[in-house]
């Protein structure tokens, strides 16, 4: 073929190279400032997210858990200020005269909500009520975590003998109804505060202890432990400051979801009798058995202290359901 057949030969398209791409000697493509900036590059270094900043983020534009924080921020306002809301002493009883076996006093400016068959104002019973409820719910609940998170990380941490020795255990107490479990505990240690506080917590120890345990072998089949371990850290030192930590999030977020369990079985002793001894302590549960004879004559005596267990319990419920939801890398935005 000559030379003249040669260049007569019509040549392949080559598709132009874009003047924002730069190829340099060494075969490294390099982005010039245009490309850069069509592909949203500006150039300047963001800052991460850490994991609990990025789920705050997620929680303030999160309507429910909006709701349930300003319910739980209101619950624990009036249970702290209570001496301060409370129009009266709890369980006073100097409007006892006006009580009579078929009939209530009607609602007064000096009573908004009535009283009680007891001769008590009704609303201090509730405002001190909550009070109650909080400090038992919340040391029970901090009992139980700790018990439970004692037992997750042996189990986690060691494994062998210690995880199915621990797991057996955790297994026993799960096999008891967690109601029937408190019942006996407070039977068994009488009718104290403490009582109450450890009856209900023991309840809540074999969930805390699975959970943390569950988090920590997920924690530690993850490439980062491979890597420190490849490095020559020893096995305390990674499950103590990376493998542990990083798995208090579900544990923390559980926390949340039992106190609102935590403040229906406080209500649930109390009902069943098995709550604060001195009547001079308001509590929901007790308010609930006062109204028993008042049910039909008087159903606001029931409603009432119904009412708070439940809102209670809805407000820790969807703060904590909204914080899991924050938390979870699947429903990362």
């Amino acid at each position: 073929m000559s030379t003249d057949e040669r260049s007569t030969e019509p040549t392949p398209d080559v598709p132009e190279v874009p003047d924002v791409v730069l190829a340099t000697s060494v075969g490294v493509i390099e982005r010039s400032p245009a490309l850069a900036e069509a592909m949203g590059d500006t150039g300047v270094d963001e800052e991460g997210t850490s994991l609990w900043k990025g789920a705050l983020q997620r929680l303030i534009r999160n309507p429910s858990a909006i709701l349930g924080a300003a319910i739980v921020t209101m619950f624990v306002l009036v249970a702290v200020l209570a001496p301060v809301l409370a129009p009266y002493e709890p369980a006073g009883s100097q409007w006892i005269r006006e009580i009579t076996p078929y009939a209530l006093p009607p609602f007064s400016s000096e009573h908004p909500l009535g009283l009680d068959p007891f001769g008590s104002d009704l609303l201090t019973q509730l405002i001190f009520g909550a009070r109650q409820s909080l400090i038992i719910g919340v040391v029970s609940t901090l009992l139980g975590l700790l018990g439970g998170a004692a037992l997750g990380a042996l189990a986690g941490a060691f494994g062998g003998w210690v995880d199915v020795l621990v797991m057996r255990l955790v297994d026993i107490l799960l096999s008891i109804p967690s109601l029937l479990l408190a019942v006996s505990v407070a039977a068994v240690m009488g009718r104290q505060p403490l009582a109450i506080m450890v009856a209900i917590a023991a309840a809540q120890v074999p969930i805390f202890a699975r959970l943390l345990r569950g988090s920590m072998l997920a924690e530690s089949r993850k490439d980062y432990v491979l890597a420190s371990v490849s490095l020559g850290l020893r096995r305390r030192t990674i499950t103590m400051s990376h493998v542990l930590p990083n798995s208090l999030g579900p544990v923390l977020v559980q926390a949340t979801l039992t106190l609102a369990t935590a403040i229906i079985e406080v209500a649930a002793l109390s009902f069943l009798g098995l709550g604060e001894a001195d009547p001079a302590v308001a509590e929901w549960g007790r308010m609930l058995v006062k109204a028993q004879d008042r049910l039909q004559t008087a159903p606001h005596l029931t409603l009432l202290p119904g009412l708070c267990i439940a809102v209670t319990a809805l407000g820790f419920t969807l703060l904590g359901e909204a914080l899991r939801e924050a938390l979870d890398p699947k429903s990362r935005r």
